[in-house]
């Protein structure tokens, strides 16, 4: 009788392991001092804050990390500050972070991302017949990468698109923005469903001296469902 209640433990203990490797989620964030990379260039380096978010995978194996700025400048009124950002407040080609992959990434079209630094510019999707329809949101970051990337001034939309392409050696290389709602001081990682892991962080925007808070969601995994 012991032989078999014994057999029975351990079958129900071997049952029980992978539900719940099955339950670990696919993704999960932490906050790391990470020194901001040399690849990264001062002007752009002294904007960042000190702290890094890292992303690892069900292995806990970092894929990338993101260093977002202190301080995000914003073209809003009085009351747009008190009452909360939206990305239109953001200028065009404006730098939001930096981006180090650690392993090969896929960008919001399926392009290949390697290992390397990069900076996170904003932009918007193109509003025609090649790009609707393609995202949920019209918001994106474009990642380009660090090294060639001299300073945080605004660009031209067409040379922001040719520093992103060189990231790809292709089409400008872009993560999609969704809406921040939810996001807070301290960041976290939500499953927004059909593969999207969003990066949700509040960052702070000023305008004249004055500050409000802008909700950031990043998507650090998900790929469009017609690249």
């Amino acid at each position: 009788m012991r032989v078999r209640q014994l057999g029975g433990a351990v079958l129900l203990c071997a049952l029980a392991l992978p539900a719940r490797a099955a339950d670990k989620p696919a993704y999960a964030i932490k906050v790391a001092d990470s020194e901001v990379p040399k690849e990264v260039q001062e002007p752009i380096r002294t904007l960042l804050a000190g702290k890094a978010v890292q992303l690892a995978d069900a292995k806990d194996e970092v894929q990338l990390e993101v260093w977002l700025r202190k301080e995000l400048p914003v073209k809003a009124t009085e009351a747009q500050l008190k009452n909360g950002l939206t990305y239109r407040e953001v200028p065009i080609s404006s730098v939001m972070g930096v981006l180090r992959v650690s392993k090969p990434i896929f960008d919001y079209r399926k392009q290949k991302v390697n290992p390397g630094v990069y900076t996170l510019r904003f932009g918007y999707q193109p509003m025609d017949g090649d790009h609707m329809g393609t995202a949920p949101y019209s918001e994106f970051c474009l990642i380009c990468p660090a090294a060639e990337d001299k300073k945080p001034d605004l660009m031209e939309v067409k040379a922001l698109q040719e520093l992103s392409a060189r990231t790809t050696e292709g089409h400008p290389a872009v993560l999609v923005l969704f809406p921040g709602k939810g996001a807070g001081p301290e960041p976290k990682l939500v499953n927004k469903g059909s593969g999207h892991w969003v990066l949700l962080w509040q960052v702070e925007g000023s305008a004249d001296g004055k500050k409000g808070p802008l909700l950031l969601g990043l998507t650090l995994v998900g790929t469009s469902a017609s690249a």
